[in-house]
């Protein structure tokens, strides 16, 4: 006889293998087609979803959902900072921190107030929005520019932006939500909790990730054989310790992958052997996570809300596009001339400027917790992941052509 608990596994596996085969299919399928696998992983989701097939019972694993959101966020975030070179960030810092900082609060600032007169909605809840899809997406701009060859501070400026602003964005979502559920705002309080989280969050860790370089140092290591495992259990530690003390699990991840990512910086080396098949097993759970995340983001798409706002909700992603990121872009390479961004970068930069993985997460977790206006939420985050991934995430190489950025 089976109980509750060996039907509920067997759902889980049957919906683990379902997730696995429809992102394998979508991924030879977005080869074929030439169209950046996350939007085949999106339509995926909603053929095997609720709104097509019904092959997967969303709310029957709604925690094995949940932990697929955080984690798989957090491991992206991970391994979205091991892509910073500090060497270069060095070159480009200023620029780089005001995007991901300034740029995130003024992206937000601007989205939210035009989303507010849009929807009608109060302004926390269209700051809230504004905020989801501020941030851009390091899982899909990675492996763009493995395949586009640009200049190099072009194109660390952009990775960098997008791992560093991904984290900030996650940050200033989760402190408008604590401002939500508390009903108060108080400009002190809100700054100070802000503070907690992205200092808590970066000093875990720099911690964790030093901690862990040398565990698996080639010379002191002790575990330097276990690299792959170590990453692992690296994000899962980082991102827990640092909400146990009301730090930003996020930042705290970033900031780890950062860290393990120029190890030799910090005097640490690990065997070559051990190293190559550390990046195997990170780029593999990597996609593994940004395949699961699209495709149950593909099935929780509520059609019935996408009908409704739909004509709107493109109307938002067209005035991100081209009007609040052109500002953001030309006030955060302006207020520090000294980089000497040309023309053609400043474009390039301004185009540049996908919503994936993180906004999706992020999308996710606001619809569980059933926050008022999420049926618009979950419509605007659809529609700006889509709409910019085809339209921005495969013109790419056809902008850096043009822009006569390519090497």
């Amino acid at each position: 006889m089976e109980t509750a608990a060996i039907v509920a596994t067997h759902k889980m596996f049957i919906a683990f293998v379902t997730v696995i085969i429809a992102g394998m299919v979508s991924g030879k399928i977005s080869k074929f087609i030439k169209l950046p696998d996350v939007v085949l992983f999106l339509i995926a989701g909603i053929i095997i979803g609720p709104a097509g097939l019904n092959l997967i019972d969303i709310h029957g694993n709604a925690i094995t959902y949940q932990l697929i959101l955080t984690f798989g966020s957090a491991f992206i975030l991970y391994d979205g900072g091991r892509e910073i070179k500090l060497s270069i960030l060095n070159n480009i810092k200023i620029t780089v921190g005001l995007l991901s900082t300034v740029g995130v609060f003024l992206s937000a600032l601007i989205m939210g107030t035009i989303i507010m007169y849009v929807f009608h909605i109060d302004f926390i809840y269209a700051l809230l929005l504004g905020s989801v899809i501020a941030s851009t997406d390091p899982a899909t701009l990675v492996p763009v520019f493995q395949k586009v060859h640009i200049k190099d501070n072009v194109k660390q400026a952009v990775i960098s932006e997008s791992a560093f602003n991904d984290a900030a964005g996650a940050i200033l979502v989760f402190s408008i939500l604590t401002i939500i559920h508390s009903g108060t705002f108080s400009l002190q309080g809100n700054i100070v909790n802000l503070l907690i989280m992205i200092l808590g969050g970066a000093a875990v860790g720099i911690i964790m990730g030093i901690l862990f370089s040398f565990s698996i140092d080639e010379k002191y290591g002790i575990f330097k054989e276990y690299a792959p495992i170590i990453s692992i259990l690296g994000v899962v530690i980082s991102f827990t310790l640092a909400e146990a003390i009301h730090g930003s699990g996020y930042m705290a991840t970033f900031i780890l992958g950062l860290v393990c990512g120029n190890k030799k910086n910090f005097g640490f080396f690990v065997p070559e052997e051990n190293f190559s098949t550390q990046t195997h097993v990170r780029e593999t759970l990597s996609l593994l996570m940004r395949m699961s995340i699209f495709i149950l983001l593909g099935t929780h798409v509520d059609f019935i809300a996408l009908s409704k706002y739909w004509k709107l909700s493109l109307v938002i992603v067209l005035i991100l596009m081209f009007i609040a990121r052109p500002i953001v872009v030309w006030v955060c390479t302006s207020l520090y001339r000294k980089e000497k961004w040309t023309l053609n970068d400043k474009l390039f930069i301004t185009w540049v400027r996908e919503t994936g993985v993180i906004p999706a997460a992020l999308s996710g977790m606001i619809t569980s917790m059933h926050i008022p206006h999420n049926d618009i939420i979950s419509s605007v985050v659809f529609m700006t992941i889509l709409v910019t991934l085809v339209v921005q995430a495969s013109t790419t190489e056809y902008m850096a052509k043009k822009l006569k950025l390519l090497i």
